[in-house]
């Protein structure tokens, strides 16, 4: 399974970029800290599910879906951090894309936990 080919990989990607760009306006003393935590997370969503596209079976592409999930589920706890610290307002458009996908990958590990019955 080629994983640029996989929605949810591409969603995320764009989710990367996202992040970047809107964590640029970050006080300058977040840089190793909840800038740079909500960057890895982000970046963690796509390059999990590359590494779980090369692998040899469906279970460890789950495994790895599994991993993203949990990355994605940071962002979004991070992104709620900062807007409690005022860093930035509440942004409906990082909103939806987190739950896109969020849906985009729940679809694919069901997917992938249907095809072994």
């Amino acid at each position: 399974m080629d994983h640029k080919q996989l929605d949810a990989w591409k969603e995320g990607v764009k989710l990367v970029k996202e992040i970047y760009l809107l964590t640029r306006s970050f006080p300058k003393e977040e840089l190793y800290g909840l800038t740079n935590q909500l960057r890895r997370a982000a970046v963690s969503i796509p390059s999990n599910i590359a590494e779980g596209s090369a692998r040899q079976s469906d279970k460890e592409m789950i495994q790895f879906l599994y991993v993203a999930l949990g990355s994605l589920s940071e962002v979004e706890t991070q992104i709620i951090i900062a807007i409690e610290l005022e860093y930035i307002s509440n942004n409906e458009e990082i909103n939806g894309n987190i739950t896109k996908i969020r849906k985009l990958i729940v679809g694919l590990i069901k997917y992938l936990k249907g095809k072994g019955k």
